[in-house]
């Protein structure tokens, strides 16, 4: 009888093949096991030391404890997401220093939980309820996902790595950070509250908050020595309308001084700048997405009967329009914020300091994503559905967010592509 790797081996190679019956007799094969009395549980120990080595091999190559596991969820599902933290446990146990603080802070918001390696196997398939049969075959479609992931953008210094001694909580909100406790109460009660006009004036005043404290965070910035570069955090766009909510992020990080960058294939978009914006981006986003879609159920029951379209390609044209929309009045909160900020530096240290801080700081971020993605290409926004474009843009257009005295948004301007 071959040995617990060799069974691993030839399972995982007759799944990633197109012969349905082959995969399944290796299956079989691993359901045996060697044919020791323990044969079983090396199986299955085997099958764990292919996973964590995999797993160490994505942290090199970008991938972060939350990346994996939500791609592990997007392509498989939930109990294989599942299989994977326990695997990422067990493989930060074992793995080199230095372990940046950030990587135990996702592990723990994962709840990744590691115990023997013999174990591991049959812990996760009695919690998931599995017969034997069963998670064997997830157990090898996720490895073979894990082997087969791509290298992606190293936004932070792995662990084991010099800079990971050094790296800071990048893109990571503060907790204790009492201006973001009040964006955070402010986003809350936009969610919650039934009345548009209201959740738009609380998103703006949040807005606002988020520039001024990206303003001081700059100022102090550039009175300090510092060796930092711009970071990176990456934001889900999953299905549906992925692309609308690649534009959302796109439209949130313009308003905060970051560059954005969507990767459709595995469900993310990027979003490159410096951590205060970072923050920013990632409250704003999620909180905008629950708004966007709550307006856009509100949007579906006021349509008229009999519209022509369909409700999916209305839904995209809503949500367009209200990323668009909710860029611009976004865009405003921060140029007035800027705006008086300038003129209260001016104030107090008779010259200009501010915007030739901010210029250079947005300069770092797009020579960050030149380095990083050196092949991104643009895509061209298409429109479906008029009625939908509409009413998206007046959902996002109900109130005056009026955060300082700026000026009023241009119409955004479109017309339903033919097609």
């Amino acid at each position: 009888m071959p040995d617990a790797d060799e069974l691993v081996a030839s399972a995982l190679a007759a799944v990633r093949g197109t012969d349905v019956r082959h995969a399944e007799r290796q299956l079989d094969h691993l359901m045996v096991g060697t044919g020791d009395a323990d044969g079983t549980t090396a199986v299955d120990a085997a099958l764990l030391r292919r996973l964590v080595r995999a797993l160490g091999r994505l942290w090199p190559r970008g991938w972060q404890p939350v990346d994996v596991d939500r791609i592990t969820g997007r392509r498989l599902d939930a109990r294989a997401a599942r299989l994977v933290r326990d695997a990422m446990a067990v493989q930060r146990r074992d793995q080199a220093e230095p372990v940046p603080a950030w990587w135990d802070d996702q592990l723990r918001a994962l709840a990744a939980t590691t115990g023997d390696d013999r174990s591991v196997l049959t812990s996760w398939a009695t919690r998931e309820g599995l017969d034997r049969a069963d998670a064997l075959r997830t157990a090898v479609d996720t490895l073979a996902l894990v082997e087969s992931l791509p290298p992606i953008a190293v936004l932070r210094p792995p662990p084991g790595t010099s800079g990971a001694a050094l790296s800071r909580a990048t893109g990571r909100a503060r907790s204790g950070s009492p201006m973001l406790d009040r964006v955070r109460a402010l986003l809350a009660k936009a969610e919650s509250t039934t009345f548009p006009a209201e959740a738009e004036a609380l998103t703006g005043k949040a807005q606002e908050l988020i520039a001024r404290h990206s303003i001081d965070e700059a100022l102090l910035a550039a009175g300090a020595e510092s060796g930092d570069l711009p970071g990176g955090v990456r934001l889900s766009t999953d299905t549906p309308y992925a692309g609308a909510k690649a534009l959302l992020v796109q439209e949130v990080a313009a308003a905060n001084r970051c560059e954005a960058v969507w990767s459709d294939d595995l469900g993310f978009a990027t979003v490159l700048g410096w951590p205060a914006d970072l923050v920013a981006v990632e409250l704003l986003y999620t909180s905008l997405l629950v708004q966007a879609t709550a307006a856009m159920l509100r949007g579906r029951a006021e349509r008229r009967p009999g519209s022509g379209r369909r409700t999916k390609v209305w839904d995209e044209s809503f949500l367009n329009a209200f990323a668009l929309r909710i860029g611009e009045r976004l865009r405003t909160a921060t140029e007035a914020a800027t705006d008086a900020a300038t003129d209260a530096d001016q104030a107090t240290a008779g010259a200009e300091r501010l915007l030739p801080v901010l210029a250079a700081r947005g300069e770092a971020v797009r020579e960050r994503l030149d380095t990083l993605f050196p092949g991104v290409t643009r895509r061209r926004l298409s429109v479906r559905d008029a009625e939908g474009w509409s009413s998206g843009t007046s959902a996002a257009d109900r109130a005056s967010l009026d955060v300082g005295g700026g000026r009023r948004p241009r119409q955004v301007p479109g017309r339903p592509d033919p097609r």
